[in-house]
């Protein structure tokens, strides 16, 4: 029997729909939204014009309207943004009421079964019931995207603590900005080229001028990077300082999202540093100096394609 288990996450979903829907979106988003389908999921960046991010989105499609999914800060920044410019435009824009479940399977396709989740080849994404959405994001965790009041199947144990999915989504390598980490960056800055989350090739949107000279003109220093250590209590760090030679130490950057395990003690966090750091960095929390972290490999490549 597959072990499948199912957590309340805090994300949140703005809907897009109207007649202007994809015209309007192309041009506020780094993605490319002529890629998109009832059978896919694509990560996109959301810039101020001075290319900062208020959000990292995951879009999806369900009943004619585009969803952006993301933290609460993320969309709560990203709505209110969107609004400015959609009175010019044939669009709606709210935050839907829907709620967003992670599960966590050691065997996905039998708890697709239970779900009753058909996925298309080589999709990621699927429409089931009558307004529900299931986002694939790899062979250990979905997304659910359910109307309130949403019954599990019987099979699938739900959890109210979301920390064992928070750090599948850490150690994933999956930004997601809180309010101290919106407008604060460049897409690169967190990766998102990686997640495939930048179209390079679509035109004009908000912001592309700087995350072109990011890219053409290599003038990005920054990368996200996961980081893992041992801690009695959860640090709530902000930021994490680098060992230098003996006990020197320096800033080394800005964490924007954290879990913490209680019953291994296990600290996992996202955190923006130094582009050339090495993987053998000795870094601790800045706050809470005696958590030391190493630097947990990406699962995915940052050379540009």
């Amino acid at each position: 029997m597959a072990q499948a288990n199912a957590y309340p996450l805090s994300l949140q979903l703005i809907s897009v729909s109207g007649a202007d829907k994809l015209s309007y979106l192309h041009g506020q988003v780094t993605q490319d939204l002529n890629l998109l389908t009832d059978d896919n999921f694509l990560w996109a960046g959301h810039c101020s014009p001075k290319g900062k991010l208020w959000a990292t989105l995951r879009l999806s499609k369900l009943n004619d309207a585009y969803l952006l999914l993301g933290s609460q800060a993320e969309t709560d920044a990203s709505c209110r943004e969107l609004k400015k410019y959609g009175v010019f435009a044939k669009v709606e824009i709210e935050i839907t009421h829907h709620q967003v479940l992670g599960i966590l399977t050691d065997d996905l396709p039998q708890t697709c079964d239970l779900l009753g989740l058909t996925f298309a080849q080589d999709a990621n994404a699927c429409t089931f019931g009558d307004n529900s959405k299931a986002l694939k994001l790899d062979d250990q965790r979905l997304l659910l995207i359910v109307e309130h009041g949403y019954t599990l199947p019987q099979g699938i144990a739900l959890h109210t603590d979301p920390t064992p999915f928070d750090s599948a989504t850490i150690l994933a390598g999956e930004p997601q900005l809180g309010e101290t980490s919106v407008d604060e960056y460049v897409p690169q800055m967190v990766n998102l080229q990686a997640l495939g989350a930048i179209s390079f090739k679509k035109g004009c949107y908000t912001g592309q001028e700087t995350v072109a000279r990011m890219r053409y003109l290599g003038k990005n220093k920054r990368a996200l990077y996961i980081v893992k250590g041992q801690a009695s209590a959860h640090p709530q760090e902000s930021e994490l300082e680098v060992q230098l030679e003996g006990d020197n130490w320096r800033r080394a950057g800005k964490v924007i999202h954290q879990a913490y395990d209680s019953a291994s003690q296990d600290y996992y966090a996202l955190a923006v540093m130094a582009n050339d750091l090495t993987d053998s960095a000795v870094l601790r929390c800045k706050t809470h100096p005696e958590v030391e972290l190493t630097v947990q490999p990406l699962p995915y490549s940052l050379e540009d394609n």
